[in-house]
């Protein structure tokens, strides 16, 4: 008989997840990890008293009571609103997209006056668009959704760092993310529950995994067979073509290297989130981590940034993104096809599914569990 309920590859958020709720369950799991880490890409180091977002800032946002809860449960979260700031050339606007940023943008005060230039600006807009009322692609819904001025300040360079290519070449979708709106509001999110864990988000997934077996820099698709027979069931939050050694053809991802530093000054920016949306500038961020937290790092007399450089993924380094166009969609149909075929196997995951997801919906796919 396999030693194991469950082997959980993966000890990112979803894996720790469910290995906690497996595990309350009444299952045996062993949970492994190919980093020396765990934590996935919410993974958190503390340097020099400052909870560092190793991997990229996570803010995490939900109007999930049952979530919040939940997680809160497990390490008490202090709050946090994400209010970044966009730089293009010598200014600053506020985002999300709202009245200080068409303040800053168009010298308005009121939401009138900045309906009737964006509403202007979506007319001009809807003479180019074949099918304005179905935007076919990025470039257009950013056009539709807020005109010409903010799209080419604040949504055209920064996209097209981040995702390596054009917008006419992205799907709408991704735009529709953006809050808009026409109050005086900087908070990103429009959710009522918004915070980071105390400490970090390490603290959290250890959490999660507490009198669990966890076992790191074990490398899966090395030992598979080895491995697999530990556990009568899988559960399989890494690249899902990479499980199928991408015998379709490879899926593509995004990637994103850090350039971090220690600064001996109390403070370089002034806020946690700045983004550089002009196409010239070669990072598409820089983070400064003790805002994450002012209450317990605000004194500490140094910093910590990093600069976040988008890139292709290629063997070797972490895969962020999917990259969910038309041709990469229509190659994961073909990997979730005959992952239906493994029985033993649940993937899972951003990487497993295939599926941009934030964090509380992941935590809610596992909470909605009810057979282990």
């Amino acid at each position: 008989m396999p030693e194991y309920d469950y082997l959980i590859v993966g000890a990112g958020l979803y894996g720790a997840t469910f290995a906690h709720q497996a595990t309350k369950a009444g299952k045996k799991c062993l949970v492994i990890d190919r980093r020396p880490h765990v934590g996935g890409n919410i993974y958190t180091e503390n340097v020099g008293g400052i909870d560092v977002h190793v991997y990229g800032a996570h803010i995490f946002h939900t109007s999930d009571k049952e979530v919040w809860d939940f997680v809160n449960s497990i390490v008490p979260f202090h709050p946090f609103i994400n209010s970044p700031i966009a730089i293009f050339g010598d200014k600053r606007y506020n985002l999300p997209f709202n009245m200080n940023t068409f303040h800053q943008m168009w010298g308005v005060d009121t939401p009138d006056e900045a309906m009737r230039i964006i509403e202007a600006q979506r007319d001009e807009a809807r003479k180019t668009i074949p099918d304005p009322d179905n935007p076919a692609n990025l470039e257009e819904q950013a056009l539709m959704l807020a005109g010409r001025d903010i799209f080419e300040t604040l949504v055209k360079g920064y996209t097209e760092k981040q995702w390596g290519r054009k917008c006419t070449e992205l799907p709408a979708f991704i735009i529709r993310r953006l809050p808009f709106r026409m109050t005086y509001d900087n908070n990103y999110f429009n959710d009522i529950y918004q915070g980071i864990p105390d400490g970090g988000y390490t603290p959290l997934i250890e959490g999660l995994l507490k009198g669990i077996e966890v076992r790191t820099g074990v490398d899966f698709l090395s030992d598979r067979a080895e491995l697999e027979a530990l556990a009568s069931k899988v559960v399989f939050t890494g690249c899902i073509d990479e499980y199928f050694d991408r015998c379709f053809g490879p899926l593509q991802y995004r990637s994103v290297r850090f350039e971090t530093s220690v600064l001996d000054q109390p403070d370089f920016q002034g806020n946690a989130v700045m983004n550089y949306t002009a196409a010239d500038i070669p990072w598409t961020r820089i983070i400064e981590h003790k805002h994450f937290d002012p209450a317990r790092a605000g004194s500490i007399p140094s910093t910590v940034i990093s600069r976040e450089f988008s890139q292709e993924w290629h063997p070797g380094i972490e895969p962020y993104y999917p990259v969910n166009d038309a041709q990469n969609t229509a190659l994961y149909e073909k990997y979730k096809e005959l992952a239906l075929t493994k029985g033993n196997v649940v993937f899972a995951g951003r990487l497993g599914a295939y599926k941009y997801n934030d964090m509380a919906p992941t935590v809610a796919q596992v909470l909605a569990i009810k057979d282990y």
